[in-house]
């Protein structure tokens, strides 16, 4: 009971940081359309804000791993929120400059803090408490993630999508006067960030202060290589599974808004309001999962989830109007829980691998920076923009093979 006690306050901690970073992900889907439209991007142009940040992930997370190995989880955790108030002040210059490029630059800062914060939290909360409800308690904390996917598209569509100016406006204007009124909007990502930045590095300041648990596995295990580690077969597939859910996740919400205008749909709310309420069904599912596995175990639930969602994704292809929306806000349900469990399963058993199993999960985030790219050149190439949906639905087919099968803890000789 003390040492239950004793893991409360870092547990506090830990979780917060999945809201943070939560938020940081979930303002792209507001974020994209305002630089879509400031710099005039085509869908496959505005998707390099994934591409930068989920680009991040592959590079940042085997150092990211290092980091939490040679001198611990605080000390990573520090260094990750650093980076990441770093790339929030790097909006100042991305802005004063009118350059997407360097707001490429920015974002790619922010998600080489975002690698080492998930390298280090996920596994960290895992470790936190008995060993039986680590997925349980890492879906808990995730939930908490969750309600940053409410928070954010609400106060982005506030504070980052102002009202600008129609095409036909800009195009009736000089160049100059078309600059200055593009400035403008971009002008408009400055506060937001500079305030999450300030934020940022009050978090660290608590961490500095503040004693965590070390609970690095102390095993030795001198012969630990990526290839070695990956002996582990329900490792390899939880690798393989995270990489293209994460693609199915991002292409989900990322493009979001982008497919409301695309599409037409007339709703009696703005299109980043019903951002916010995909967000919200994000946190029912992430809470409700949580509950489910104490009567259901997590790779049956996740293979269960992964099936509605593929039936969901077909709705969205071949639907129109409102029902493909309601289909959209289902799967943000359903999607829920995928993360964590496949986070929680891959790393099951591993003993001294853990950390570099953790850095390579973290790693096939990667997915975010591909699949919606070929979400965008299938829309962009066909003209149809419901048919990128085939991408998350290619997707939830191989994290229901991991449900069924990859998940099964056996090591390769």
């Amino acid at each position: 009971m003390q040492k239950t006690k004793s893991y409360l306050i870092p547990f506090i901690l830990i979780t917060s940081l999945f809201f943070l970073w939560g938020f940081a992900h979930n303002l792209d889907p507001v974020l994209i359309p305002h630089l879509k439209h400031s710099f005039s991007l085509t869908t496959t142009q505005a998707t390099l804000v994934d591409s930068a940040i989920f680009i991040a992930y592959f590079f940042m997370a085997l150092p990211a791993g290092y980091i939490m190995k040679k001198w611990g989880y605080k000390i990573g955790i520090i260094s990750g929120l650093l980076l990441f108030s770093i790339g929030s002040f790097l909006f100042i210059p991305a802005a004063n400059h009118q350059s997407y490029n360097y707001f490429l630059i920015a974002l790619f800062v922010i998600a080489c803090g975002l690698t080492i914060l998930e390298t280090a939290a996920n596994p960290y909360v895992s470790a936190l408490g008995n060993p039986t409800n680590s997925t349980q308690r890492l879906n808990l904390a995730q939930s908490f993630n969750g309600l940053a996917v409410v928070l954010a598209p609400l106060l982005g569509e506030k504070y980052i999508l102002i009202q600008g100016h129609t095409d036909a406006e800009l195009d009736a204007m000089t160049e100059s006067a078309k600059k200055v009124a593009l400035a403008s909007e971009a002008a408009s990502v400055k506060m937001p960030y500079i305030i999450l930045a300030l934020v940022l590095l009050i978090v660290a300041a608590l961490f500095y202060f503040i004693k965590l648990p070390d609970l690095r596995n102390k095993e030795v295990n001198n012969s630990s290589s990526i290839l070695k580690t990956f002996r582990h077969r329900h490792l390899t597939w939880a690798v393989i599974a995270q990489f293209f859910y994460v693609g199915a996740q991002v292409s989900i919400f990322s493009l979001f808004i982008v497919y409301i205008k695309d599409a037409k749909i007339v709703t009696s709310l703005s299109p980043a309001k019903y951002a916010s309420i995909a967000g919200l069904a994000f946190l029912i599912g992430r809470f409700a999962g949580t509950a489910f596995m104490k009567f259901l175990a997590p790779h049956k639930l996740l293979f269960i989830y992964s099936l509605i969602s593929i039936m969901l994704c077909g709705i969205v292809i071949a639907g129109n109007g409102m029902i493909t929306l309601y289909a959209l806000i289902g799967i943000c349900f359903f999607m829920s829980i995928m993360f964590p469990t496949i986070f929680s399963l891959g790393i099951k058993d591993l003993g001294a691998d853990t950390e570099m199993a953790s850095s390579l999960i973290v790693m096939s985030i990667v997915g975010g920076a591909i699949m919606p790219r070929i979400f965008g050149i299938i829309s962009d190439t066909t003209g149809k923009f419901q048919l990128g949906y085939l991408v998350p639905l290619f997707c939830f087919i191989v994290v229901a093979y991991f449900g069924w099968k990859g998940y099964k803890v056996k090591q390769e000789n």
